[in-house]
């Protein structure tokens, strides 16, 4: 469990193909504090730390993991957000996230507003995930608040400290991003399936 609080980014030194799965080893600042087990939020993927060696840290995906997000298009020299697993008794300062990728989506506008930016997000509707106009969404691990919600798209507003201090600096149009919906919006979502 996560809160979308990021913690701070990682560099993709190396990407291995094994089979279906991908091993995938990453440097970061937190590597000395991680243990082997351990489940970290990468780009809003929980993913379980395989081995550690000095700053580096390597994780494994499976096949269904790299079909849901957009770790298939990672490469080596990406930035990728980090979060460590919330522990019990910490202030909630994001939102629950569980670190379970529901799809993709695709950056389709960028405004800059003054000293933030807005970012305007598209995805396939047809996977049911909807957001609520002030909700929370989980874009590539970061708890945001849902502006200009439709049924296909949405917008975040992104402050300087959080635009600094993710990958959302690197966004373009087109860059594919992961996308957590709020646990409410999954259930308003699914009673519309049910009783429309």
């Amino acid at each position: 469990m996560f809160t979308g609080i990021i913690e701070t980014v990682g560099i993709i030194k190396e990407i291995k193909k094994e089979h279906d799965n991908l091993h995938i080893t990453i440097s970061a600042s937190i590597t000395p504090e991680l243990k082997i087990d351990q489940s970290v939020s990468h780009n809003g993927i929980c993913l379980t730390v395989v081995a550690i060696d000095k700053d580096n840290y390597t994780v494994t995906a499976i096949k269904e993991t790299i079909q849901k997000t957009n770790m298939g298009a990672w490469q080596v020299g990406d930035v990728v957000n980090l979060e460590r697993a919330m522990k019990l008794g910490d202030r909630l300062d994001g939102h629950i996230v569980q670190g379970h990728v529901d799809q993709t989506g695709v950056c389709k506008f960028i405004e800059e507003a003054n000293g933030s930016w807005y970012f305007t997000f598209e995805y396939d509707r047809k996977q049911n995930n909807l957001t609520i106009e002030k909700g929370s969404i989980t874009v590539n691990g970061v708890s945001l608040t849902v502006v200009n919600s439709k049924l296909n798209e949405f917008s975040v507003a992104i402050i300087p400290y959080t635009f600094e201090h993710t990958n959302f600096k690197s966004f373009q149009i087109g860059t594919q991003v992961n996308l957590e919906f709020d646990v409410v919006g999954k259930y308003v979502a699914r009673l519309h399936q049910l009783y429309v």
